[in-house]
């Protein structure tokens, strides 16, 4: 099981990432652009979601495309999900106390993969992807 903790140290090391408050909870950004989020749910988030509103800490990662968040929750919906707040946004919430440090760690890779300005992502993935 994941934690706040784990979120914090994957981010952190990642080049050129940065912990910042926003909404009074902790975001991680790349160059200014937030790539993971704490997400509690609100009170439209749980009217919509009724009995199947998660309990425990929800973060919100970025994803490559709605496609790729489309997969993610069809492939695991009792670990991803969404509300109407995030439809038609390149993002998708994940249960944390649910999810492995590994995938959690591949989860929040990728998010930042996502955000980083093109050239950085290619640094990192030709280094830490690639077997370089």
């Amino acid at each position: 099981m994941a934690s706040w903790d784990d979120v914090r140290r994957i981010a952190l090391g990642l080049p050129e990432t940065s912990e910042q408050p926003a909404w009074g909870t902790a975001t991680w950004r790349v160059r200014d652009k937030m790539f993971a989020w704490e997400r509690p749910l609100r009170p439209g988030d749980l009217r919509a979601l009724g009995d199947a509103a998660p309990e425990g800490p929800i973060l919100a990662v970025r994803v490559e495309h709605l496609g790729a968040k489309e997969a993610l929750i069809a492939d695991d919906p009792a670990l991803f999900f969404t509300t109407p707040h995030f439809d038609g946004h390149a993002s998708v919430l994940v249960r944390l106390g649910e999810v492995a440090v590994d995938e959690l760690e591949e989860l929040i890779v990728e998010a930042w993969l996502a955000r980083a300005p093109q050239r950085l992502a290619k640094e990192y993935a030709d280094t830490h992807l690639s077997g370089g």
